[in-house]
């Protein structure tokens, strides 16, 4: 192992993974040319994300001086950056709020407005589920707030989160393209394990292989008691009294691009490359490992203890690098994140091992609901908790990993990074 320290190490790997999901650097690359947007009557810019701004701004920085541009998109509060001809607007995230209903309310508008010689380009991106939201209006927003902040508190994977919300939307599940008559270019930054272009922000232009019924029994698997309209609109959704969102092979797509522009896997592959040019071995696990917080975490102490003793898969030095979302089901009443929460029950499960390193963080900036976008692991973390009187154990059953590392001074906060293409998570063995 090179004599680069290791925090640093980890932090730099942490920041060639969001780079790697910079709009700026993966976005002009699949713009329209000057020639082929003359083609078109009018192009209208939409999205919704937490890197939806920095899209936005991307577009206006790259596009061609000749072309006419307006356009509007929604992002979370504070992730916002500045435009000039493409109108941001910031609302709620995780929970959807009334600024974010007004927004995609006024982008269905302007989507409908369109027809066939126009062009609408959309800007799609992790948060997008919350920040588009448009309730049928059967479904008030403050019963949309409700399930979803129960579907938060559950356990349940975004996927899962998306099919409920995608049902309940005038906007989700593909009625965006299903709305407008012009040509679609959706171009898509993934935040979901697998990149699954009909759960990205609930695949506003994707075709959705979800259906009412689908809802109905997440719903029941999760243990949601929805409020009275959500559970009426979906019942009658089930029982066929209401279309359901366009499928796969539904000609409408025919005029749909759907583009993938950047994704957790490109960014794992950044973070490999810092570590290989430090003299450690990288390992990608996957970009796809889900499931609950703490129960991924005894899985990868799990590996880590047979490197450590066995030297087996890996010899040391190396580092194991990992992406997708974990889930959290909310016991106490504490402040932890996902991946707070992961680094937590992967400190005590890989207790004892040396020369042990970590890091876990959104690449979005944000874990949970605080400002920081993770946490980091060293070999003294367990030592220095106990020298302050922590205990681990109590405050992982609180949920509450964010004022564990908080106290200990090991938050990772970043601020917005403007991006999302999911978790990061390494674990170095010197």
């Amino acid at each position: 192992m090179s004599t680069t320290d290791p925090a640093a190490l980890l932090a730099a790997s942490f920041s060639a993974a969001v780079a790697a999901a910079d709009p700026a650097r993966v976005l002009p690359a699949h713009l329209p040319g000057a020639h082929t947007l003359r083609a078109y009557r009018r192009t209208l810019v939409v999205g919704a994300g937490k890197a939806a701004a920095s899209m936005a701004r991307a577009v206006e920085l790259h596009w061609p001086a000749d072309c006419a541009l307006a356009g509007l998109v929604v992002t979370r509060y504070g992730h916002g950056a500045p435009c000039k001809r493409i109108e941001v607007v910031e609302a709620g995230h995780p929970v959807p709020d009334e600024a974010g209903e007004a927004a995609a309310r006024n982008i269905l508008a302007e989507a409908r407005s369109l027809t066939r010689d126009d062009l609408l380009i959309v800007l799609v991106s992790g948060g997008g589920s919350s920040l588009l939201s448009l309730p049928v209006p059967e479904v008030p927003m403050h019963d949309l707030k409700a399930v979803t902040r129960q579907l938060l508190a559950s356990g349940a994977p975004i996927q899962d989160i998306n099919v409920v919300r995608k049902h309940l939307s005038q906007i989700q599940g593909g009625r965006l393209a299903q709305a407008t008559d012009a040509r679609v270019l959706a171009l898509v930054i993934s935040d979901v394990a697998g990149d699954d272009l009909s759960a990205i922000a609930s695949g506003p232009c994707a075709p959705d292989p979800s259906t009412y019924h689908d809802a109905v029994s997440l719903l029941r698997h999760w243990n949601v008691d929805p409020p009275a309209p959500v559970a009426k609109w979906l019942a009658r959704g089930a029982a066929g009294e209401i279309a359901d969102t366009p499928k796969p092979g539904d000609p409408l797509f025919a005029r749909v691009d759907n583009r993938l522009i950047a994704s957790a896997h490109q960014s794992l592959e950044a973070a490999a490359a810092v570590f290989r040019e430090a003299g450690i071995r990288p390992v990608i696990l996957g970009d796809t490992i889900t499931g609950e917080a703490r129960d991924v975490a005894q899985v990868m102490a799990a590996i880590a203890r047979e490197i450590a003793v066995h030297g087996a898969p890996f010899a040391r030095p190396v580092a194991l690098i990992s992406g997708g979302e974990c889930t959290v089901t909310v016991r106490g009443d504490g402040r932890g994140g996902r991946c707070s929460e992961f680094l937590l029950a992967f400190a005590q499960a890989s207790r004892g091992i040396d020369r042990l390193w970590a890091i876990a963080a959104d690449t979005d900036g944000i874990d949970g609901i605080e400002h920081n976008a993770g946490a980091r692991l060293a070999p003294d973390t367990l030592v220095r908790a106990q020298a302050l009187g922590l205990d681990p154990r109590r405050i992982l059953e609180d949920n509450d990993a964010f004022e564990f590392f908080s106290r200990l001074g090991d938050l990772v906060v970043t601020g917005p990074t403007l991006t999302n293409v999911n978790d990061y998570r390494a674990v170095l063995l010197g």
